[in-house]
C-alpha cells in the first residue's frame, strides 16, 4: 500500500513525487544500464559481488542521485531503501507503511492474478532480499522502527488515515527545513557525488562534507596514494562547492559518513 499513500500524500502537499526517476537518473549520469540498479537496490548481494563490489559502486550511485533529487525539498520518495540513503538529513521524514501478511497476499493475488501460495511466496523472498541487504550493506535490520519516524499498519486504517498522519507529521516542527538542515543536505550531495566518483576503483573509502570541507577515509592497507591523487585533481575541477578536499588513511570515518 505504500505506493498509493506516496501518490495521495503528495497530491495533499503539493510535493513532487519520485521513485524510479531516481533510477534513471543514476542510470544516465553514471553509464550503468537501469536493471542493474534496480537489482543492486533490491537483491542482496551474492559471494561474487562482494569481491567485485559491484553492490557498493551502484548504491553509490543511487543515493548521489537521490539525494540531487531531494536536496530543493518538497518532494516525497517512494522507494526501497529510501530511509537509509537519506540518513543524516534532519528534515527528512521517514515513514514506514505495513500490512498484515494475508493482506499483502490478497493485493498480490489481485494485482499480479495468481494464486495464493505463489503470491505468498513471492512476498515472503521479496522480505528476505530487502532483509538481507539491510543486513549486508548497513548492518541494520529494515524491521527495526528506530530507523524510521513513523510507522503505520495500514490493516485498520485507511489510506486516507495514512495520509493524514504523514501530512500532519510532515507539518510539525521537527521536520521544518532550517538554514543548518538545508546545509546539512548541500554537504551530503557533495560527499555522494565524491564517493560516487571513487568508490568503483576504491571501494573502502568512505567520505564526509561539512561547509564544502570534504574528508576522505581510506582504510590503512590500501595502497592508493599516487592513483588517488589524479582522481582527486579532476574531482576538485568537476564537483562544484569544495572548498578543501584532504583524505585520512587509517583513521575510523565518524558514523555520518557517506
Amino acid at each position: 500500500m505504500g505506493k498509493i499513500v506516496a501518490q495521495k500524500v503528495a497530491q495533499k502537499l503539493n510535493y513532487d513525487l519520485i521513485s524510479r526517476e531516481v533510477l534513471l537518473d543514476a542510470s544516465s549520469r553514471f553509464n550503468v544500464p537501469e536493471m542493474k540498479l534496480e537489482k543492486a537496490i533490491h537483491d542482496a548481494p551474492g559471494i561474487l559481488e562482494r569481491y567485485r563490489h559491484g553492490k557498493q559502486s551502484y548504491v553509490a550511485y543511487i543515493r548521489s542521485a537521490l539525494v540531487e533529487r531531494v536536496i530543493g525539498g518538497n518532494v516525497v520518495y517512494h522507494g526501497l531503501a529510501g530511509h537509509l540513503l537519506l540518513k543524516g538529513i534532519p528534515h527528512v521524514l521517514k515513514v514506514r507503511i505495513n500490512a498484515d501478511l494475508e493482506r499483502r497476499v490478497a493485493i498480490v493475488m489481485e494485482r499480479d492474478k495468481i494464486p495464493a501460495p505463489d503470491a505468498r511466496a513471492r512476498i515472503m523472498e521479496d522480505d528476505k532480499q530487502r532483509r538481507k541487504w539491510t543486513q549486508s550493506l548497513y548492518d541494520q535490520d529494515p524491521w527495526d522502527t528506530s530507523l524510521y519516524d513513523l510507522t503505520i499498519c495500514i490493516d485498520k486504517l485507511s489510506v486516507e488515515n495514512a495520509v493524514d498522519f504523514i501530512s500532519q507529521a510532515a507539518g510539525t516542527e521537527g521536520f521544518k527545513s532550517s538554514e543548518k538542515s538545508i546545509q546539512k543536505a548541500k554537504d551530503m550531495s557533495v560527499a555522494c557525488r565524491v564517493k560516487a566518483s571513487l568508490v568503483e576503483e576504491f571501494p573502502n573509502i568512505s567520505v564526509t562534507c561539512e561547509y564544502g570541507n570534504v574528508l576522505i577515509y581510506i582504510k590503512g592497507k590500501d595502497q592508493v596514494t599516487g592513483k588517488l591523487s589524479k582522481k582527486l585533481d579532476h574531482i576538485r575541477e568537476s564537483i562544484n562547492d569544495i572548498h578543501h578536499l584532504e583524505t585520512h588513511a587509517g583513521l575510523e570515518p565518524p558514523p555520518d559518513a557517506v
